[in-house]
């Protein structure tokens, strides 16, 4: 699960964010390219923007649950 005390600056504040478990392996990226990217420089993926719909929202999960090492969470907003 992930560590929202461990999450990369970079991520936009919200609901979903990406921790530093993250491998870089594109997973999210493939899933939901428009709600994250990959950090090339550091090797990890982070969230560039956050579900407004419901269509947003369903991306997102997908990607959370596609990341092999469950580096996505989505409890950033509580």
């Amino acid at each position: 699960m992930a560590d929202k005390s461990a999450k990369w600056d970079q991520n936009v504040d919200g609901q979903f964010y990406v921790d530093d478990q993250c491998i870089a392996c594109d997973a999210c990226v493939v899933e939901a390219p428009r709600f994250f990217e990959m950090n090339d420089d550091d090797g990890h993926a982070f969230v560039k923007a956050q579900p407004l719909t419901e269509q947003d929202l369903k991306e997102c999960l997908e990607a959370l649950e596609a990341c092999p090492v469950e580096a996505i969470g989505s409890n950033g907003s509580d």
